[in-house]
């Protein structure tokens, strides 16, 4: 487990105001159920999805989302897991490959997390916000994800990675505004 508490680059759980706010969040919280669940609605909530609102900068270290409170499903899923982590819950990112318009390609990639909570084992949680079609939720131990996988060409993949995939990390650092992320979203080749 010890993968999924590790302060990085990216998941930076040690940065004060993560830290900050995590400690905040699990306040009088009972169980990591509880601060697991404070943390996920806190991110789906008060960060806003990049192309949603249309907003820059592009973000990507969990720091750098909190401090200007948007951010790419990639990037919210990195916040998300550094407060876990910070409150000492592992927690990891996971992907789905989608169709980007709901009828083939093109497809890219989406981000969410799992969190080992102690009376579930992994738990999976999409903190990409809800809006008109999408309304996830925190519902141990029935996952309510913001996609489903539909087509034949969509994947949900099932690992549950302790950093960033380097293909997310090259989208939201090699682009320097919303429409330039969106225009080059990530993929994975389906073999």
């Amino acid at each position: 487990m010890e993968n999924y508490l590790r302060c990085s680059e990216y998941i930076d759980c040690n940065h004060p105001d993560v830290v900050s706010l995590a400690r905040w969040l699990a306040d009088g919280a009972e169980s990591d159920h509880d601060v697991a669940k404070k943390c996920y609605e806190w991110v789906r909530d008060n960060i806003r999805h990049s192309w949603d609102f249309r907003l820059n900068p592009v973000t990507c270290r969990a720091s750098d989302v909190l401090r200007h409170k948007t951010g790419y499903c990639y990037a919210k899923s990195h916040l998300l897991a550094a407060l876990l982590r910070a409150s000492n819950i592992p927690a990891g990112l996971c992907y789905q490959r989608l169709s980007l318009e709901g009828n083939g390609a093109p497809y890219c990639l989406h981000g969410l997390n799992a969190a080992y909570l102690r009376d579930y084992d992994w738990y999976r949680m999409d903190a990409r916000g809800n809006k008109d079609g999408v309304n996830a939720g925190f519902d141990p131990p029935r996952e309510r994800l913001a996609f489903a996988v539909t087509e034949k060409l969509e994947r949900d993949f099932p690992e549950i990675r302790p950093e960033p995939l380097p293909a997310v990390i090259k989208a939201l650092t090699e682009n320097h505004s919303f429409l330039a992320v969106y225009q080059n979203l990530p993929d994975m080749a389906i073999i």
